[in-house]
């Protein structure tokens, strides 16, 4: 093919040019005479898409051919000069011819380097960073010096392409292979109550004493009722007292309780990279559900329990966490009453955080205490406001509370075990159940085993009779 293009005077100078064989540019190089085709090695010409350069020649060229014009053009636009144009990604030959030599070019033309890749290396100058774009996703691909550079360059994607999702696939050297985390969670509760109950009432007989019937309370504690000739009482409290000579008595309500209370959860999670894992140790309550159009009652269930949400993302030797821990409890004291059914409430503490860590490395989230405090007073007017015996006529419940919350988080790097790396199960030294004790034994005749005919089993080089 001839010149594509280019003036009528470098036509001219092509054909007036001696016919010597000068070298070729550096890195083209004539194969030598004798020497098998094919061996010769090929220079390779990079260039991205929408960009341009120059090929120089040792000697004039007369003609040129290109594999794929529409990957890329060449042009000779001196003598001794080919420029090539970028046009769309991928790889062509390139053929050029003298009056005596021939030689060939690989052009290679490549993605264009978008602006997010010109940022990062601005940011990030000597890091060996690459960047893909398709039509959901942005890859990041290359090695990089540090952890820090990997996290950040990835922040820095996400931000530049908010609606495109970033799949960070740089490197740094020397870190674990391992793409499986596993969870190492310890949950400690402890809860402390403390309950103080103190009050008197008094009262005489359904007689009376001396012609005077008459009953002190609170309302706070059970006391005594009158009931034609009788005393009903609902309840003694804890102290009793009663004059039968003067009709006269009382009950007394003191009582001081102290109650701990301890839980404690471990589980262990395995997850891989970028995926989030679950754990539930508790249980589930119905909830009825009334249909507003029907008025049909229908049950869902809410879980409850030690609740353990977590998504590791593995960044080079360091592991980065989004943890949920949360421990939730049924109160049936705040509950309320729907449709006949009793619902109760849920008493929960919740944490969410994100935390860096090593392999082997921990964290603590602690501090999540609840302390809860009440107390209940009664008094009877002006009986309760006289000096000394006025306390006679007052009563007092009061009730503490606190709970601490206490959560360990570990994360391993972990990795499959092989068939010869499986740890035994455990079991007792000796057999798990002995022998004599199958039902079939212990029946008269052993079952069938001997009223059965015999059954042959034929090894490689016998045969076995067996009942």
């Amino acid at each position: 093919m001839t010149f594509r293009s280019g003036s009528r005077v470098a036509l001219a100078l092509v054909a007036l040019a001696a016919p010597c064989a000068l070298p070729l540019a550096e890195g083209a190089q004539a194969p030598q005479a004798g020497q098998a085709p094919g061996t010769t090695t090929v220079p390779k010409v990079p260039l991205t898409t929408g960009r341009s350069t120059i090929i120089e020649t040792g000697f004039d060229v007369t003609r040129i051919a290109v594999t794929n014009p529409t990957i890329a053009d060449a042009v000779v636009v001196r003598p001794r000069e080919i420029l090539i144009d970028g046009k769309n990604p991928g790889t062509i030959s390139l053929i050029v011819w003298g009056a005596d030599t021939r030689t060939q070019f690989d052009i290679v033309v490549e993605q264009p380097i978008s602006s997010l890749e010109q940022q990062l290396h601005l940011l990030f100058p000597g890091e060996a960073i690459q960047v893909s774009v398709s039509t959901d996703a942005i890859i990041l691909s290359g090695t990089v010096s540090s952890t820090e550079v990997m996290l950040r360059a990835a922040e820095i994607a996400r931000a530049a392409a908010s609606k495109l999702s970033v799949i960070n696939m740089l490197t740094v050297p020397g870190a674990a292979e391992s793409q499986q985390v596993m969870l190492q969670v310890r949950f400690a509760e402890v809860n402390r109550r403390a309950l103080t109950d103190a009050g008197v009432s008094f009262f005489t007989s359904a007689l009376g004493y001396k012609n005077w019937v008459g009953r002190t309370t609170t309302q706070q504690y059970p006391a005594p009722d009158f009931e034609q000739d009788q005393l009903v009482f609902s309840d003694f409290l804890n102290l009793f007292f009663f004059n039968t000579k003067y009709n006269v008595g009382a009950v007394i309500k003191a009582l001081k309780q102290t109650g701990y209370f301890q839980t404690l959860a471990e589980p262990n999670l395995i997850a891989y990279n970028n995926q989030e894992a679950s754990f539930l140790a508790g249980g589930e309550f119905p909830i009825p559900v009334v249909s507003g159009s029907s008025g049909a009652v229908s049950v869902t269930y809410r879980e409850f329990g030690v609740r353990l949400k977590f998504k590791p993302t593995i960044a080079g030797d360091l592991i980065r966490l989004r943890v949920e821990p949360e421990v939730s409890s049924l109160d049936f004291n705040n509950g309320v009453l729907l449709e006949g059914f009793r619902i109760p409430a849920l008493t929960m503490r919740r944490a969410t955080t994100e935390v860096e860590l090593r392999d082997g490395q921990s964290f603590a989230v602690a501090g999540l205490i609840d302390n809860e405090t009440q107390t209940d007073q009664a008094a009877v007017p002006i009986l309760s406001q006289l000096p000394i015996i006025g306390n006679l006529f007052k009563s007092k419940a009061e009730r503490k509370e606190r709970t601490e919350l206490l959560v360990i988080v570990t994360p391993r790097l972990v990795r499959p075990l092989n068939p010869d790396e499986v740890p035994p199960l455990p079991t007792l030294p000796g057999r798990f159940l002995p022998s004599g004790d199958d039902i079939g034994q212990q029946l008269e005749g052993g079952g069938g085993t001997i009223d059965a005919p015999p059954v042959e089993r034929r090894a490689a080089n016998s045969t076995v009779t067996a009942r």
